[in-house]
C-alpha cells in the first residue's frame, strides 16, 4: 500500500513540477512554470558573495541566473525589491521535524519484571541497535511546525527519529507546505544518527549505563564488520544496515562538551569522524574539542538568568550554573575563533521564535555575521553534501528569504520566505510604514494622532491636547480605521495619499451622519545635532576556570622543583620515621631526601613541626566518574570506567584536600562479573586523560552476595541469573570457560568472533589483569577462591572483606589482599558478624591490607579511618598509615612508583599540619608529581574569590530581571553519591 501511495504522489509530483498537457476547469493553473526576476535587491548569493542591485532569476524552483546584469526573459514577472535583502534560507541539521517520538508505554504492572533479552528476531541482539529505520516511513509533514520554521529564515531541514542508540537514517526535506512529499523530500537517506540513549521502543535493560552504551556501540562495530567479511551464520537486518550506511554522514547527539568527547573517543577507534551534537558548553573545554576534529552541530537555547530575589533561594546556586548564564553566550565565537566548523540547530529550543533572538544574542557577544550565515547555509549544505541548498548558484533550488535589512538585526523584519520556488508570506511586504506624527481635522475638532510599530503591528494613540482620549487604531490592505470617543464615539474610514504625508476618508458620528476628514503628519524643525556615537554595551564575560565550578583554577597549576625543609617524615618503608628530614621533589619525582638539602631554583616548603608523609590512595572509590554500575546483564566485563571518568566532580577537589593523591574507581556491585576500574591520579582541572595513571595496571570488578543475586532489588527482579550464591559461583565458572575456549581459539590463529566481554576475562586467565572483589561472607570468599585456582590464577583483592577474619588464613595461603572499612557494620545482613577488629587481624596473618572509602564523604578522611586500627586491635601508628598509603599501592600494583616516600618515586605527598592520625591534621599542601593541586592558604583566596563571583553576578540577574529580561526560578540540583549498588 505504502509503495503504491509513494507512486501516486511521485505522479502528481511529475504532474505539477513538468509541462501540463491536461485541463483544469478549477481555478488559476498552477504557476510553477512562471518566471520570476527579483530585481535591485542586495544579494547574498553565499555568505562571502554579495550582489548590489542584483537580479535573482527562477524558474521550476530553481535558480536560472543571478547577478548584476541577467538577461529577463518575455513574460517574466518582475518584483522590484529595492531597499531589500535577499539571503538564502537556513537549514537545520538536527531536527525530528514531521517525525514524532514514540511514547515511553507505561509499565502495565506495577512490579513488572525486566526484560533481559531482545524482542526482535532477525535483528541486532540488543533491541537499541536499529540503523533499519527509515525516517520516511513515520514521516508525516507538519504544517504549523513547518510555519514556525519559515517564519525563522528556514528553507531546509534534515529531520530523523530521535530515538534509540543507533538511530537508522535522516531524511532532508524542503519546508515547502504547497507541495508533495515526492517533490519535497530531497534525500531519503541523508545521515545516520547515533545517541548514548535507549529506544523508548524496547525495555530491554541492557545498556543501563552511558559506559554501557558505549561499550554496546564498539561492539556492534566489530561485529558489523565479522558479518561484513562473511563470517556470520545468521542473517541480521540491522547489521545489514549499519554497513550499507557506512558511506552516510554519521551524526551523534552528545549534548555536553565531555559527551562529545566520548563519543569522538568511539569514533576515533574506529576510524569514524562523527558530525556530533554539542551541548553549547564547548566553550569549557575548547582546545579538547579543537583537537576532536569534528565538524559541530550546535544549539542555542541560552540559560535564562535566574530568579534571585529571594536570597536564601539564591544562596543555594552553585557557581557554575550562575557561570553557565553569563558565558554561554560566548560560545559560537569562541568556536569561530578556533577554527572549528559548526553548524546551527534549533534543538532543544523551546519556541523556535527563540533562535534568532538567541543568535541576535551570540553576535552581541562576540559571534561574528557571515560566520553566523555560514553556519545556517553552506557549512550544514556541505556536510550533508548538497550543493543546491544554502546558496542561490544558479541551478540552486530557489530557497530564500527577503527581509527589510540584515537578517541578524533585531529591528529587520523577514517578508517572505520562498522554499522550491514557491512564495510563503510571513509579513505583508506592501504594508506602508505610516508611524509619525498627525494632526485629524474632522467635524471642526481637531485631535493629535501618534503612530508607531511596524508592518501589520503599527498601533495609534490620539490625543486632545495634552488628554489621551479612548480610541481604537488600524492599519490593514491599505485602509485606516479609527474610532475616537469625544463626548460620543466618530468612527473614520480612510487611506493614504500624498506619499504616507496626508489621509483623507469619510468620518459616521453616532447618528449616523458622514462628513469628510482629513490629517496631515507634523514635522517638526529643529536643528540638526551631530548624532552622538552610540556607545557599544559594555559586556562582562567572566573567565573559565578548570573545571569551570567553584574552587576550578584559572590556570592549571605548574609543576616545580619543591624543597620542603625540616619536617617529620613518615616514610611508610623500612626508614620508619625521619625527623627533622629535607624532601627534595624534582621533574615530578622524589629526587633527595635528607638534611640540610639545597636547590636554588627550589620553591621552599618551611615544614617545621609539620608533618609530611607519601599522598593518600583510596583503593575503592567511586567519585569522579558519571556511572557505577552497569546492571543490564550479570557479566558486563566489556564496560570501562574509563570511558566515564567525570573530571568536574567536586569530590576531586575535597579528596585533594584530605590528603588523597590517587583512587581506584571502581565499578559497582550489580552483577557478578562488573566492568573495568579507572586509576586516577587527583590532577583538579586536567581533563580525562590527564587524570587517569599512564600505563596503570588492569583491573575489574567482581562482586558476591546479596546485590549480585537481587534479593535487595524488590519483588520484580527475580528473573536474572544468578539468584542464590550458589548461582553466582556457577556464573563465574561457565564464564571462565567460555573466556579459556574463546583465548585458545583466538591463540589458534582460526577465525574468530572478537567480543570485548571475553577479551578482558581472558586476560585475567593470562594474568594480565587483577580482580578486585566486593565480598563479605566467609563462605563466598572460600568459593571464588577455590574457583580462581581451579583456572589457574589468583584473585587480587578482596574489598569489604568484612569475614575476612574468618578466614584469613586461607586468605593468606591463596596470596589475596584485603581492603576494608574500618568500623562499618549492621547495615544489611550479610554485615551482621562484621567487627572492627577485622583489619588488624588479617594484617597479623600477614595479608596486605587497606582501608578503603566507598563513599565520598569517608575518603575525605582516611587518615582517620586509618586511624581506627590502633584503637581497634593495637596497631602502630607507622602501620596504621601503611595502610592508605603503600598497602593500597601495593594491592594496585603500584608500589614502585607511589604510595611511600622513597627517592625515585612520584612526588606525590602532603604536608600535615599536625600527627596525620590525629582527627586536628590538616593537610596543608596536597602534591602531585611535583604539581600543588591543593593549598590551603589557596582555599581560603577561593573562598573569598567565589564569594564575590557570586556576588557579582548575582546583582547581574538582580538587573537583568529589573530591566525586564526573562527569568526563571531555580531548581534544586544535588549531585548523586555513588556507592556500589547505586543505580
Amino acid at each position: 500500500m505504502r509503495k503504491l501511495l509513494l507512486f501516486f504522489s511521485l505522479f502528481v509530483a511529475f504532474s505539477m513540477h513538468s509541462q501540463e498537457y491536461f485541463p483544469t476547469n478549477t481555478g488559476v493553473k498552477s504557476t510553477f512554470n512562471k518566471t520570476v526576476a527579483f530585481k535591485n535587491a542586495t544579494i547574498y548569493v553565499t555568505p562571502q558573495k554579495i550582489i548590489t542591485k542584483g537580479i535573482l532569476l527562477i524558474k521550476e524552483g530553481k535558480v536560472l541566473s543571478v547577478g548584476k546584469s541577467v538577461s529577463i526573459p518575455k513574460g517574466t514577472e518582475i518584483i522590484d525589491l529595492e531597499g531589500k535583502i535577499i539571503y538564502p534560507s537556513f537549514i537545520d541539521m538536527y531536527a525530528s521535524f514531521g517525525i514524532e517520538k514514540p511514547k515511553k508505554s507505561p509499565s502495565s504492572r506495577r512490579n513488572e519484571k525486566p526484560q533481559y533479552d531482545a524482542t526482535r528476531k532477525g535483528f541486532y541482539w540488543n533491541d537499541h541497535i536499529r540503523p533499519e529505520t527509515k525516517a520516511e516511513n513515520s514521516f508525516k509533514f507538519d504544517d504549523k511546525k513547518a510555519t514556525d520554521y519559515l517564519k525563522a529564515g528556514f528553507g531546509v531541514v534534515n529531520t530523523h527519529l530521535q530515538d534509540g542508540i543507533v538511530r537508522g537514517n535522516g531524511m532532508l526535506v524542503a519546508l515547502n507546505p504547497n507541495s508533495s512529499d515526492a517533490y519535497r523530500i530531497l534525500e531519503n537517506s541523508s545521515a545516520q544518527y547515533l545517541s548514548f540513549s535507549k529506544s523508548t521502543l524496547s525495555k530491554q535493560a541492557y545498556p543501563t549505563s552511558k559506559m554501557g552504551a558505549m561499550a554496546l556501540l564498539r561492539q556492534m562495530y566489530l561485529d558489523a564488520k565479522w558479518y561484513a567479511d562473511g563470517n556470520a551464520k545468521n542473517k541480521d537486518q540491522s547489521l545489514e544496515a549499519l554497513n550499507a550506511n557506512k558511506s552516510l554522514l554519521q551524526i551523534f547527539e552528545a549534548g555536553s562538551w565531555l559527551d562529545l568527547l566520548r563519543a569522538d573517543k568511539i569514533g576515533d577507534e574506529f576510524n569514524i569522524q562523527y558530525t556530533i551534537l554539542g551541548g553549547g558548553d564547548e566553550y569549557e573545554r575548547i582546545d579538547e574539542i579543537k583537537n576532536t576534529n569534528a565538524s559541530l552541530i550546535i544549539p542555542i537555547n541560552f540559560q535564562d538568568a535566574y530568579d534571585v530575589s529571594n536570597p536564601l533561594i539564591a544562596k543555594q546556586i552553585a557557581l557554575g550554573d550562575l557561570r553557565k548564564w553569563n558565558q554561554q553566550p560566548t560560545n559560537l565565537s569562541v568556536l569561530a575563533k578556533n577554527g572549528i566548523n559548526f553548524a546551527l540547530t534549533t534543538h532543544k529550543l523551546k519556541k523556535t521564535d527563540d533562535f534568532l533572538k538567541n543568535l541576535q544574542k551570540a553576535i552581541k557577544y562576540g559571534l561574528n555575521e557571515e560566520k553566523a550565515l555560514e553556519a545556517l547555509t553552506t557549512i550544514p549544505a556541505k556536510l550533508l553534501g548538497k550543493t543546491t541548498i544554502g546558496n542561490l548558484n544558479k541551478g540552486s533550488y530557489a530557497n530564500f528569504i527577503i527581509t527589510s535589512g540584515a537578517i541578524f538585526d533585531s529591528k529587520t523584519t523577514i517578508y517572505e520566505n520562498w522554499v522550491q520556488g514557491d512564495k510563503n508570506v510571513v509579513n505583508d511586504m506592501d504594508i506602508k510604514d505610516i508611524t509619525g506624527d498627525y494632526t485629524i481635522s474632522v467635524n471642526g475638532k481637531y485631535y493629535s494622532l501618534i503612530i508607531t510599530g511596524k508592518g501589520a503591528k503599527q498601533t495609534g494613540v490620539v490625543k486632545k491636547g495634552d488628554e489621551k482620549l479612548k480610541a481604537t487604531f488600524s492599519f490593514k490592505d491599505g485602509r485606516i480605521h479609527l474610532t475616537i470617543n469625544d463626548e460620543g464615539y466618530t468612527r473614520l474610514i480612510g487611506q493614504i495619499i500624498n506619499a504616507s504625508n496626508v489621509m483623507q476618508g469619510t468620518a459616521y458620528d453616532e447618528a449616523g451622519n458622514e462628513s469628510g476628514w482629513s490629517a496631515s503628519k507634523t514635522f517638526k524643525k529643529e536643528a540638526k545635532k551631530k548624532e552622538p556615537k552610540k556607545k557599544k554595551e559594555d559586556l562582562t564575560i567572566l573567565p573559565i576556570s578548570y573545571p569551570n565550578i567553584g574552587f576550578g583554577n584559572f590556570s592549571l597549576p605548574k609543576q616545580e622543583t619543591i624543597l620542603i625543609k625540616n619536617a617529620t617524615v613518615w616514610t611508610s618503608e623500612n626508614d620508619g620515621i625521619l625527623e627533622n628530614t629535607d624532601i627534595l621533589i624534582k621533574e615530578g619525582k622524589i629526587a633527595e631526601i635528607g638534611k640540610n638539602l639545597k636547590s636554588r631554583a627550589a620553591k621552599t616548603i618551611d615544614g617545621t613541626g609539620k608533618y609530611v608523609t607519601a599522598g593518600i590512595i583510596d583503593e575503592h572509590s567511586h567519585i569522579a566518574t558519571s556511572a557505577v554500575n552497569e546492571a543490564g546483564h550479570n557479566s558486563t566485563a566489556e564496560v570501562s570506567i574509563e570511558d566515564v571518568v567525570n573530571p568536574n566532580d567536586i569530590n576531586i577537589y575535597r579528596n585533594l584536600a584530605g590528603g588523597v593523591t590517587s583512587i581506584q574507581i571502581l565499578h559497582g556491585s550489580a552483577n557478578p562479573i562488573g566492568g573495568r576500574s579507572a586509576i586516577i591520579k587527583l590532577k583538579w582541572g586536567e581533563n580525562v586523560e590527564g587524570l587517569i595513571y599512564k600505563n596503570s595496571p588492569k583491573f575489574i570488578k567482581f562482586a558476591l552476595g546479596e546485590n549480585v543475586k537481587q534479593s535487595n532489588w524488590g519483588e520484580s527482579n527475580t528473573i536474572r541469573f544468578p539468584q542464590t550464591r550458589m548461582g553466582t559461583e556457577q556464573v563465574f565458572i561457565d564464564y571462565f570457560q567460555r573466556a579459556k575456549e574463546y583465548d585458545a581459539l583466538k591463540k589458534s590463529g582460526k577465525p574468530y568472533r572478537k567480543d570485548i566481554e571475553m577479551e578482558t576475562l581472558a586476560e585475567i586467565l593470562n594474568k594480565e589483569r587483577f580482580i578486585s572483589c566486593h565480598s563479605y561472607v566467609q563462605s563466598e570468599i572460600n568459593m571464588l577462591m577455590k574457583v580462581a585456582e581451579k583456572f589457574n590464577f589468583n584473585i587480587n583483592t578482596f574489598t569489604h572483606i568484612l569475614e575476612g577474619y574468618k578466614v584469613a588464613d586461607k586468605m593468606k595461603e591463596h596470596g589475596v589482599g584485603a581492603s576494608t572499612f574500618s568500623d562499618w557494620w549492621a547495615y544489611k545482613y550479610e554485615v551482621l558478624d562484621a567487627i572492627p577488629y577485622n583489619a588488624a587481624i588479617m594484617h597479623n596473618q600477614g595479608i596486605t591490607v587497606a582501608i578503603n572509602s566507598d563513599d565520598r564523604e569517608m575518603s575525605r578522611r582516611l587518615n582517620q579511618e586509618a586511624a581506627k586500627t590502633i584503637k581497634y586491635g593495637g596497631m602502630s601508628e607507622l602501620e596504621a598509615w601503611k595502610m592508605v598509603t603503600i598497602n593500597p599501592a601495593k594491592l594496585l600494583h603500584l608500589d614502585n612508583r607511589t604510595g611511600s616516600i622513597k627517592i625515585g618515586k612520584d612526588g606525590d605527598v602532603v604536608v600535615w599540619s599536625a600527627n596525620p592520625l590525629s582527627i586536628y591534621a590538616k593537610a596543608e599542601k596536597t602534591i602531585i608529581d611535583g604539581v600543588i593541586y591543593f593549598d590551603i592558604e589557596k582555599d581560603v583566596e577561593k573562598r573569598k574569590s567565589i564569594k564575590e563571583e557570586k556576588s557579582k553576578l548575582l546583582k547581574m540577574m538582580l538587573s537583568e530581571k529589573m530591566k525586564g529580561g526573562k527569568t526563571v526560578i531555580p531548581k534544586k540540583k544535588s549531585n548523586q553519591n555513588f556507592h556500589c549498588d547505586t543505580l
